[in-house]
């Protein structure tokens, strides 16, 4: 009975360290790419011509992997306009910019007078996943502005 006893406990303890040794596994899994989201901050969304808007982006991340890198293109199909970073960078329509930090600013100054303006921001990771946001301006009519803010002629108290 004793035999019958030593034999089904060793018989036992070799089929766990089977199955512990089974599902080991020397490779590590480590996780690099992470989705990501960029949130910006509302817009004005008319603009006259030699305008500025600053435009408030933060890159929203899924996960935390140190090697991720994001770049910034744009491109701009409708009106003329400018895109800077908050260093003074003037960007390029189509060339790729490297992201230094996950909050950032950009200002688009209009060079068109009169005309809706559109401007699509693309940004991508190292692992190519890439995301887009377009930002569209209508023409602000300055003349009718100008008419609608009364004027005072007088100066209370003089």
């Amino acid at each position: 009975m004793k035999k019958i006893l030593d034999f089904t406990m060793i018989f036992c303890c070799m089929a766990v360290s089977f199955f512990c040794f089974a599902s080991c596994s020397s490779d590590l899994d480590v996780q690099q790419e992470y989705a990501f989201t960029v949130e910006a901050l509302p817009v004005a969304d008319k603009i006259a011509g030699n305008e500025t808007v600053e435009i408030r982006l933060d890159i929203k991340e899924e996960g935390h992997f140190t090697g991720t890198v994001y770049t910034l293109r744009y491109f701009q199909p409708d009106g003329t306009g400018i895109v800077c970073l908050s260093d003074g960078t003037v960007l390029k329509p189509n060339d790729r910019y490297l992201l230094s930090e996950m909050k950032f600013r950009l200002y688009y100054t209009s060079k068109s007078a009169g005309e809706a303006q559109t401007i699509d921001l693309y940004f991508e990771n190292n692992w190519g996943e890439i995301q887009k946001l377009s930002f569209d301006f209508n023409a602000k009519d300055t003349a009718s502005e100008e008419e609608a803010i009364p004027v005072e002629s007088s100066i209370a108290g003089k």
